[in-house]
């Protein structure tokens, strides 16, 4: 009988939790590819035993619940968009360049989405706007966290005088909305659409040049 010496126990349980985590953090990001095309109903344990070969066991272990495993997936899509998006756009300088950066990226993520049905988020939103849960609370406090740090980013353009004094919310809610369109747009092969909505993305943030 081989003893375990107090020393390598926590050794081994580390690194059990370190392969538990990187498991569900594989899992829970395909769970978020399968819904920017199949929808998040479309994610399932089955499912993506199949599509990842593991046990539906395995899953439910990670994970417990279908429910559990879309709010994981809506945390996976999340991330992609934090460091996509706004880790990047963080290293410009503060004011419009920083502004115009996200929005830049903002629409890289459309156009060349990190997911295999376009943005995780336009796509989750329409599908659970109107459904009550867990799922619609996550996805209504991420994009409203995202509106509130975009309109934080364009006051402080305009406290610098770069962007014109008009209500930052209702700017960063303008532009949400351009951006959701152009997403629409893009999957379904409208590049001219997606091109008109970069030009009022353009003219809405170049209006404090004029």
């Amino acid at each position: 009988m081989v003893e375990t010496t107090s020393a390598s126990a926590p050794h081994v349980t580390d690194q059990r939790l370190v392969k538990g985590a990187r498991s569900r953090a594989s899992i829970a990001r395909h769970a978020a590819d399968v819904a920017t095309v199949e929808g998040l109903n479309g994610v399932s344990i089955g499912r993506l035993a199949t599509d990842l070969g593991i046990s539906k066991s395995g899953i439910a272990t990670l994970f417990g619940s279908k429910e559990a495993l879309q709010l994981a997936a809506v945390h996976a899509a999340r991330e992609v968009f934090v460091e996509q998006i706004i880790a990047p756009s963080l290293g410009e300088p503060r004011g419009v360049a920083r502004v115009r950066a996200l929005v830049d990226r903002w629409f890289d993520h459309i156009t060349e989405p990190p997911f295999p049905g376009g943005c995780f988020r336009t796509a989750a939103l329409i599908e659970f706007d109107s459904r009550p849960g867990p799922v619609r609370d996550a996805l209504a406090a991420d994009h409203e966290e995202w509106l509130v740090f975009l309109a934080g980013e364009i006051r402080k353009a305009q406290d610098m005088g770069e962007l014109p004094p008009v209500d930052p919310a209702t700017l960063a809610f303008e532009l949400d909305a351009v951006v959701s369109a152009a997403n629409m747009a893009c999957q379904l092969g409208s590049e001219a659409k997606v091109s008109t909505a970069r030009s009022i993305a353009d003219r809405l943030l170049g209006r404090a040049e004029s």
